[in-house]
């Protein structure tokens, strides 16, 4: 599978990253490439990128003021379409497969706030032959306070490419 190179990680997660993979299954020529959430190419989307952690994926992720629902906070659907993102890359990890959202619980934990460093975490918690259970959180990469949680069921797209790895 082709990859596209990403930018740079903004400032704040560089040590964070360091030696951490990449997930890679947006590429050129793959399904997802124009994808809102975790498409590269999108015009307006969310870019969202997943690194393997430990029995988990992490996301770098800065939400933009064009974002912003109650002043200095992310507007709610942008918060869920971020920790979406987070378990579908956590999907990815898991099974080596590209999942669709099948259901969405969001608990919004306190203020999103936008342009200020965040930390998604995202991983499986119980897989069935025709679905996946994972959760998601959003964190305040400085305090480590959770803003955001979230948990899904996925199924996998019949026809998904598996991912490369960065």
């Amino acid at each position: 599978m082709t990859t596209m190179p990403h930018p740079a990680l903004p400032a704040p997660f560089e040590s964070r990253f360091a030696g951490l993979q990449e997930l890679a299954y947006t590429g050129p020529g793959t399904r997802v490439h124009q994808c809102f959430g975790c498409g590269p190419n999108h015009d307006i989307g969310l870019r969202v990128r997943t690194f393997r952690g430990d029995g988990e994926v992490l996301s770098p992720i800065v939400i933009p003021k064009r974002f912003e629902g109650p002043p200095k906070g992310a507007h709610g659907g942008i918060v869920a379409a971020y920790l979406d993102e987070v378990m579908s890359g956590a999907a990815v990890n898991h099974t080596g497969r590209i999942h669709v959202t099948g259901e969405l619980s969001v608990r919004y934990v306190r203020l999103t706030p936008v342009e200020r460093p965040l930390l998604g975490r995202g991983r499986a918690v119980k897989q069935a032959d025709k679905y996946l259970d994972l959760e998601a959180t959003l964190e305040d990469l400085e305090t480590g306070e959770v803003v955001a949680k979230a948990t899904g069921r996925f199924f996998p797209m019949p026809d998904g490419p598996a991912p490369d790895a960065r």
